[in-house]
């Protein structure tokens, strides 16, 4: 998420675990394992809530993926199954940030000391929220910095390109004024949010029964093939914007992810040209001059 300061970044993240569906027996056994490691298990009993973890950006790169004298899980891993907040991405050191590189791929972590070699558990969703340049106001001439728009350009280079592939959906947030906190504007409770997701992740519990996949982001090869591939519509569409955005063997196969879990959440058993339409508008977009 990029956007101004106040705009509601920190909010949006912090409620998504409110609408996430509850852990099943073998995910909350996953997480409680993590957690005794970690030495937070409370009470010993299993734990029934996803994890939410909001690192500060001053974080080490140790403290983000694990490590120490006894090599214990760090932050990606306490947030397996649930969410991983990094807030003010850019502020974190950029080693630390391309450290996340792997775990984001493989969904796990392998930490390497001297004493030990242990392979974590991390699977998570990975939420970031930043500035549009160091000010925030990139977008308000009224109050930019009157280094825009090179500001934003240097703040933005602090985050790899790499990475930023591994991010599916980029948004970007309006500032929210008090006029508009006045203002009575329809609204879509959480309840009815979290029952639609409930819904697709049923849906794709059924779908990849009897495979290593749990949902569309696990899916690969032929399981992606024959589940997320998009109509002809559709597939003329994605050939299209490949070149034209010059996506990459990774970018592809995000936006059909991204795609079919789109339909699913809207009911749909086919991947229309509308649902990569919208996967595609959420990919990452070049730096505005």
């Amino acid at each position: 998420m990029v956007g101004p300061p106040g705009a509601g970044k920190s909010l949006l993240a912090s409620c998504l675990p409110g609408i996430l569906p509850p852990l099943d027996a073998g995910e909350a056994l996953e997480v409680s394992m993590v957690q005794s490691v970690a030495g937070t298990l409370t009470g010993g009993k299993l734990t029934r809530t996803r994890p939410f973890r909001a690192p500060h950006h001053s974080a080490s790169m140790a403290a983000l993926t694990g490590g120490g004298l006894r090599v214990k899980p760090g932050e990606v891993s306490l947030a397996h199954q649930g969410v991983l907040f990094l807030d003010e991405l850019p502020e974190f050191g950029r080693a630390v940030l391309d450290s996340l590189r792997q775990p984001l791929e493989m969904g796990t972590v392998s930490v390497a000391r001297a004493n030990a070699h242990v392979t974590f558990p991390a699977n998570v969703q990975l939420v970031a929220a930043m500035n549009p340049c160091r000010c925030g106001h990139l977008g308000d001439p009224a109050l930019a910095c009157a280094r825009a728009p090179k500001c934003a350009a240097d703040y933005q280079a602090k985050v790899s390109g790499p990475l930023l592939d591994r991010i599916d959906l980029h948004v970007e947030v309006a500032a929210v004024s008090a006029v508009d906190l006045m203002l009575a504007t329809p609204s879509e409770p959480s309840a009815a949010v979290a029952a639609r997701v409930t819904a697709a992740r049923e849906l794709q519990t059924a779908r990849y029964a009897g495979t290593d996949a749990r949902t569309n982001a696990d899916a690969e090869g032929p399981v992606l093939e024959a589940h997320c591939t998009p109509d002809e519509a559709g597939r003329a569409l994605l050939a299209q914007a490949a070149q034209a955005m010059h996506l990459s063997a990774r970018g592809y196969t995000r936006v059909l992810r991204v795609a079919r879990t789109i339909a699913d959440l809207a009911g749909s058993q086919t991947v229309g040209r509308i649902h990569v339409a919208e996967a595609l508008s959420y990919r990452r977009q070049a730096p505005r001059a």
